[in-house]
C-alpha cells in the first residue's frame, strides 16, 4: 500500500502540483493525528474514518448510481467529497456529455487516508477531473453533490463551504415551510389585514440615519458578558443606532438598555417576548405573521414589512410594503434595517450563531426559545478559531448573513465579541483584518 500511495501522490504531483505540496504537508502524523480508520467487511468493502462509513459496505456501485441520479446531465458536475471515488468512477463513465468533474476536497486528511487504503488513480487519471481543497472558495459551486460523511469529516478550514452546502441542500425544505398556503401563515396573514392597511409601512425608517453607526443586537449567549459595555455606549452621546431582536429586548431592557427599534418576525413570537416599560417608546417592525393579540398589545408605534417569501406574493400585489432581508433568523431583517435606515458601520453584539458556554440564549432559560443544547451536533469556528456546538439551521442563519455582508461592501460589520462564531467579511474589534 506504500507503493501504491505514491504512485498515486505522484500522479497528484503531476497534474496538480500545488494540491500535492499542500498534502505533503499533512503527512507529519505528530502535526496533524491522523483520525482512526478501519477497514469494513460486507459483500464488497469499504473504510470508517472516525466512525464514519466512506461507502456502503454492501452495493457501493448501487449507491453511486442513486447518488448520480440526483445530478443533471451537465457539461461541468462538482463532487464535495469524492469519498471512495465510487461516485467519480460513475460520472465518469456514464456521462458522455461531461467535460469537466471538479473534485473539491472538504478534508484533505481524509483524502491521504483514502490513499493510502485504496487504489483511486483510475478516475484522477482522467482529464476531465479536476481536484482542489474546497476551503479555496468563498462560495459552492452548482450543480454538486456534497457527500454526507465528508460533510461530517469536514476539517475547520472547510466548514464554511460545508455549511453553504448544507444550506443549499435543505433550500427546499425551508421554502415549504413557508410556502403561500401554509394553513397557518395564510391565517396570520389574513388575520393581520387590519393591521397591515393601518400601520406604516417599515419604509418610513428608510434612510433616516444617514451615516450614524449602528448596534444590532441578538440573543446569542455572548450577550450576557457584553452588557455592561453596552449600557456605556447607550449613555454615549451622540450614541448609535439601536436595533433589537425581540428576545433581546428583556435582557437589554433589564440592563437599563433601551432601544430604538425592536424587530420581530417569527410566528411563534409570544408577547412576554416583547412586554417591557418602555415599549411606548419604541418602534416595533414586525412581519405580519406574527400573532394579533402580541401586535395588538404593542404599545408603542408599529411598522409593517414582509420578506420576499413567496408566502407573501399575494400580498404584494393587494396591501403592497417593503421587504427586509430574510435568511431565516431575525437578525437579518435587523441588519437590513440598519443599512437601509443609511448606517454605514454595524456592531453586532449576541449574534452568536453557536451556543458558548453551554448556553442557546441569553437571559431565556434552556428551551425557552425553541432550542436545545442536547441535540446541538453541527459546529461553527468562534473568533477564536475554536470548534462551538450549534445546530445545522443556525450555521445556515450564519451563512445567509456573510452573503448578505458580501453584497453591502460599503457597510462596515463588526463582531463584538470572540465567542460569537466566526461572522465571514466581518471585522472582529480584536483584530483588525476582516474574518475570510
Amino acid at each position: 500500500m506504500t507503493l501504491l500511495f505514491e504512485q498515486q501522490m505522484s500522479l497528484i504531483q503531476d497534474r496538480w502540483p500545488s494540491l500535492h505540496r499542500r498534502l505533503r504537508t499533512l503527512l507529519d502524523d505528530k502535526v496533524h493525528p491522523v483520525p482512526d480508520v478501519q477497514r469494513i467487511q460486507g459483500r464488497a468493502g469499504t473504510l470508517s474514518i472516525a466512525g464514519l462509513q466512506l461507502s456502503s459496505r454492501h452495493a457501493p456501485e448501487a449507491e453511486a448510481l442513486r447518488q448520480a441520479g440526483t445530478l443533471p446531465k451537465a457539461k461541468t458536475l462538482h463532487i464535495y467529497g469524492p469519498a471512495l471515488g465510487e461516485l467519480p468512477r460513475t460520472l465518469l463513465s456514464t456521462r458522455k456529455r461531461l467535460k469537466r468533474l471538479a473534485v473539491h476536497l472538504l478534508n484533505p486528511q481524509v483524502f491521504l487516508l483514502v490513499l493510502k487504503n485504496s487504489d483511486q488513480s483510475d478516475w484522477m487519471q482522467d482529464e476531465r477531473v479536476q481536484i482542489d481543497l474546497a476551503a479555496d472558495y468563498a462560495e459552492v459551486s452548482a450543480p454538486f453533490f456534497a457527500h454526507p460523511a465528508e460533510l461530517v469529516l469536514a476539517d475547520n478550514a472547510s466548514a464554511r463551504v460545508r455549511d453553504r452546502l448544507i444550506a443549499e441542500n435543505t433550500l427546499n425544505f425551508v421554502r415549504q415551510t413557508f410556502r403561500p398556503d401554509h394553513p397557518l401563515l395564510s391565517r396570520r396573514l389574513s388575520g393581520n389585514t387590519h393591521l397591515i392597511q393601518s400601520d406604516p409601512d417599515v419604509s418610513s425608517l428608510f434612510a433616516s440615519a444617514p451615516g450614524r453607526p449602528a448596534v444590532v443586537v441578538g440573543t446569542g449567549p455572548s450577550l450576557e458578558k457584553m452588557l455592561p459595555e453596552l449600557q456605556q455606549i447607550h449613555q454615549q452621546a451622540p450614541r448609535p443606532l439601536f436595533i433589537a431582536a425581540d428576545t433581546a429586548l428583556r435582557p437589554l431592557t433589564l440592563a437599563g438598555i433601551t432601544p430604538d427599534v425592536v424587530v420581530s418576525i417569527d410566528h411563534r413570537t409570544q408577547a412576554r417576548f416583547l412586554q417591557c416599560p418602555e415599549a411606548e417608546r419604541i418602534t416595533l417592525v414586525y412581519a405580519p405573521v406574527l400573532p394579533t393579540e402580541v401586535l395588538e398589545a404593542w404599545p408603542g408605534p408599529r411598522l409593517c414589512s414582509y420578506s420576499m417569501s413567496a408566502l407573501y406574493a399575494g400580498l404584494r400585489r393587494s396591501l403592497p410594503r417593503s421587504a427586509l432581508f430574510n435568511g431565516g433568523s431575525v437578525i437579518h431583517p435587523a441588519v437590513d434595517l440598519a443599512v437601509k435606515m443609511g448606517a454605514q458601520q454595524v456592531t453586532l453584539y449576541g449574534t452568536d450563531f453557536c451556543f458558548p458556554g453551554g448556553k442557546t440564549h441569553a437571559h431565556w432559560p434552556a428551551g425557552e426559545l425553541h432550542t436545545d443544547l442536547d441535540s446541538a451536533r453541527h459546529w461553527v469556528l468562534n473568533g477564536r478559531g475554536e470548534r462551538v456546538p450549534t445546530h445545522a439551521n443556525f450555521a445556515s442563519y450564519l451563512v445567509e448573513l456573510e452573503r448578505y455582508i458580501r453584497r453591502h461592501p460599503g457597510v462596515r460589520f463588526i463582531q463584538a465579541s470572540l465567542d460569537s462564531a466566526r461572522i465571514a467579511g466581518s471585522t472582529s474589534r480584536k483584530d483588525a483584518a476582516p474574518c475570510p
